[in-house]
């Protein structure tokens, strides 16, 4: 069963300097259900946006998507309903404490307040909230506002999660938190697409990867699959030769 389809998914936009930007151009490819898809790319290779289109945060400018069984453009709100989404930036409301943000997103998904007190429970006790659960998170660390937003991103338990770089930025230990919580994705069975530019992760904890660059996707597969593919032996290797390819090459 296939969780995400993209079809020609195109992104620009229009910069009064620059003209039109084509952020993400003619991306096509599939997350199966139950597997952990990366997108890997430096800074501004376009994994953001692409991720925001299937999050149904940016609408494409050209191309379709359908994930979790709906169209994005046409069934935005369903989509919504049915995934996880966790990036970098956490965006919190900084005045409110996590037990109160995890309360309201809980309501917000339809959860019973019954159900919102298990949940939160769940996720508090799964991401070590419970220290600090109750403390305004403006007063608290960049790990421990991650921690919150990784709990609020699966407050209602989702199938597919879509994570936007959720490393960066973070200490070793919190980043342990995410990359743990990435790899019991894979026992329960859910589905996970991440983006990210560390190669380690990607090695470490992909089903298969695709490669981006300027806009494009250069190459998917698993490791083995991309390194026959490119002739190379290590991923870092392959990911140097597809970056530095002509830009108009691509690969889907």
């Amino acid at each position: 069963m296939l969780m995400i389809q993209a079809r020609g998914l195109s992104k620009s936009f229009e910069d009064r300097k620059r003209g039109t930007i084509n952020a993400v151009s003619n991306v096509n490819f599939e997350v199966r259900q139950g597997e952990i898809f990366g997108l890997l790319g430096t800074n501004g290779a376009g994994k953001t946006t692409t991720l925001r289109m299937l999050a149904t945060i940016l609408q494409p400018t050209e191309g379709s998507a359908i994930v979790a069984g709906h169209d994005v453009t046409r069934e935005p709100q369903k989509v919504r309903e049915l995934i996880g989404y966790l990036t970098g930036d956490t965006n919190l409301y900084t005045r409110l404490t996590p037990r109160e943000m995890l309360h309201y997103y809980a309501n917000l998904f339809g959860l019973s307040k019954n159900a919102r007190n298990e949940a939160i429970e769940r996720v508090s006790n799964r991401f070590g909230l419970n220290e600090f659960i109750d403390t305004k998170i403006g007063k608290l660390s960049t790990g421990q506002r991650q921690r919150t937003s990784i709990s609020r991103a699966v407050i209602q338990q989702p199938n597919l999660m879509i994570f936007d770089e959720p490393t960066a930025g973070l200490d070793p230990v919190s980043a342990r938190h995410i990359i743990d919580f990435i790899r019991e994705c894979r026992q329960s069975g859910m589905t996970l697409l991440f983006s990210t530019h560390y190669l380690r992760e990607a090695e470490k904890l992909c089903d298969r990867i695709a490669i981006m660059h300027d806009g494009y996707i250069r190459v998917i597969g698993t490791l083995q699959e991309i390194l026959e593919q490119t002739a190379t032996d290590d991923l870092e290797e392959a990911f140097f030769s597809l970056t530095d390819a002509p830009e108009d090459a691509t690969a889907a």
